[in-house]
């Protein structure tokens, strides 16, 4: 067996109570690194009859989504120390430039100073530059203003940037000598989601920046592409759509991303820096 060299690790992990975060904040604490889990919840069109149904059926969709998006970090963090590990969590809203330093100050006093960090977190609003795509149908597309931007940008690149900031100065402060940077993002463009790809693109140019400049103190900077994945959004309709055209044959799971992202935090992956990784099943876009 590998041994990864995680345990004992610090791990922040950003929007971690659903989905890949939530996946990738279990898979770290199986190897023995102790978690904090950043989630937020936010605004909701779904009223709560409507998310439960969605959560009862289990089929995907928008309304399981959201179901998903609404909870609290309280079951990831039980389902970590089921098994022994480490865990704690606490909202975030990451738009807000004031709790980056708190949720690292936060980490640190409650289990140590952060060896990796994880950016999983997203906002993303259906958004368009076309008038005849906005729609107020279950998928609620809206025409880009600034506002839109302004919070897209905020939360996806911005607070990236500045969690990859404040890392590397405590970093630095205590005289680290081994890091670990793994973003995570969309395609290059996406219609009705033209915001959402933007920032998430810029965040990506943030990173490999990053990875330029901090490999002499001895830190990886990676960006992950997760391709179609299942986090309750897909639809059987669309996953059987997707699933013929992904040369493996289906959408990814949550757990196959945390299995690349496990590795990109290990000692294994030492000498990777500065790329962007398709964990993707063989689909490039």
């Amino acid at each position: 067996m590998i041994d990864p060299k995680l345990n004992n690790k610090v791990a922040i992990v950003t929007g971690a109570n659903h989905g890949i975060g939530a996946a990738t904040a279990k898979a770290l604490a199986s190897q023995g690194t102790k978690v904090f889990i950043a989630y937020y919840i936010p605004d909701c069109p779904y009223s709560k009859n409507e998310l439960e149904e969605a959560k009862r059926q289990g089929v995907g969709g928008m309304p399981l989504y959201y179901s998903f998006q609404q909870q609290s970090a309280d079951d990831v963090v039980s389902a970590i120390r089921s098994i022994g590990g480490t865990a704690i969590a606490h909202e975030f809203d990451l738009g807000e430039v004031e709790n980056i330093a708190k949720m690292f100050d936060l980490c640190e006093k409650e289990i140590g100073p952060v060896d990796i960090l994880v950016n999983n977190h997203a906002h993303c609003i259906c958004e368009t530059f076309d008038p005849e795509s906005v729609t107020e149908q279950e998928t609620k597309v809206i025409l880009t203003n600034a506002e839109s931007i302004d919070r897209h940008f905020a939360v996806n690149a911005r607070a990236s940037a500045l969690m990859m900031n404040e890392y590397l100065q405590r970093y630095i402060k205590r005289k680290a000598h081994s890091g670990r940077i793994i973003s995570l993002t969309t395609t290059p463009a996406h219609a009705r989601s033209i915001s959402y790809s933007a920032s998430k693109h810029a965040m990506v140019s943030y990173s490999l920046s990053a990875a330029q400049e901090m490999g002499k103190y001895g830190i990886t900077v990676n960006v992950v592409f997760p391709g179609a994945t299942q986090t309750g959004y897909i639809t059987p309709e669309l996953e059987k759509d997707l699933s013929a055209r992904i040369p493996l044959g289906r959408v990814s799971k949550p757990e196959d991303i945390a299995d690349v992202i496990i590795f990109l935090a290990s000692k294994q992956a030492h000498w990777i820096t500065g790329h962007i990784i398709y964990a993707s099943g063989g689909s490039l876009g």
